[in-house]
């Protein structure tokens, strides 16, 4: 009997976690159910704007996109797509009819080889003449003229010096920075005002200020400077007869002929050029002129 109550308490102890499972099981609470929410919507700005406005909005976005590609893609190519009218040479369509041919540099084409440069004096219609940067404003000038302005001479090169006109720096100071940093010869260009930006100037007073630095040129070098400006910019301000007394340097690019109907002296007819020795891509000029004539402008 003692060993029967034995082996029943023994089995007691083995089913206990079975039973206290099936109790637990009986027992357990039902999880109590969850409202249904309706999910948060956020508001959307763009979704308040009517349809109309929307469609608006997205033809302006790609009538910018338009004009944006059509600017810098494809207004300047369609003038390489046409014909040649002259010889091809440095990468484009040389104007038809001007035998002496010149590039303007600055620091924007970096270092230049100078020998490989001077290479392009013999090929067809060869490089003559080098314009180059010296000075901007009052007190800027270009690193790379130097430099460049020396080697131009010591490699056979006829040279000039710019100026880049600064609307918002005293005229007198512009002056007297470019007079101060460019040393002028025998055989060299005279000095040129490349004059491109209003600035908040009417056109009164940037007219006032073009006369002062060119005749203060005159006065120090002895010959009449050059005047750089685009087509544009000078029908529209600096069309007065006072400056029709300079010679004139036309940026005029990708057309056939200049549109301009007064006397000018050079064109820069390109700013794609591809020219041996430069790694950059350089601006490319024509002379209205053979090169005697040319020589007939330099200082003496």
């Amino acid at each position: 009997m003692v060993i029967l109550n034995f082996q029943f308490s023994i089995l007691n102890f083995l089913l206990m976690p079975i039973q206290n499972s099936k109790q637990k099981t009986k027992y357990r609470k039902k999880p109590k159910a969850r409202r249904k929410t309706k999910p948060k919507t956020r508001k959307n700005f763009f979704g308040s704007i009517p349809a109309w406005v929307k469609h608006l909005f997205s033809l302006g976005i790609i009538f910018l996109f338009s004009v944006s590609f059509y600017y810098h893609f494809i207004r300047p190519y369609p003038y390489f797509w046409k014909p040649c009218r002259g010889v091809r040479g440095y990468g484009v369509c040389l104007p038809d009819g001007y035998p002496v041919h010149g590039i303007d540099i600055s620091h924007h084409q970096g270092n230049i080889d100078w020998y490989e440069l001077a290479k392009n004096k013999e090929i067809p219609n060869p490089i003559r003449f080098i314009f180059m940067k010296a000075t901007e404003g009052g007190d800027l000038g270009d690193n790379t003229f130097a430099r460049n302005f020396y080697q131009a001479r010591q490699h056979g090169f006829i040279r000039g010096a710019y100026h880049f006109f600064s609307p918002k720096t005293d005229i007198k100071k512009q002056a007297d920075f470019f007079i101060k940093n460019v040393k002028l010869q025998s055989g060299d260009f005279p000095p040129v005002l490349d004059v491109e930006v209003l600035g908040n100037n009417t056109k009164t007073e940037l007219q006032r200020k073009v006369i002062y630095w060119l005749t203060r040129m005159e006065s120090h070098y002895g010959v009449k400077p050059i005047i750089y400006a685009s087509y544009k910019f000078k029908t529209d301000y600096l069309d007065s007869p006072l400056f029709d007394d300079f010679p004139y340097w036309i940026a005029h690019y990708y057309v056939d002929s200049v549109y301009y109907t007064g006397k000018w002296t050079f064109w820069q007819h390109s700013d794609k050029g591809h020219v041996a020795g430069i790694k950059e891509r350089v601006d490319l000029n024509v002379f209205n002129g053979e090169l005697e004539e040319l020589e007939e402008i330099l200082i003496n």
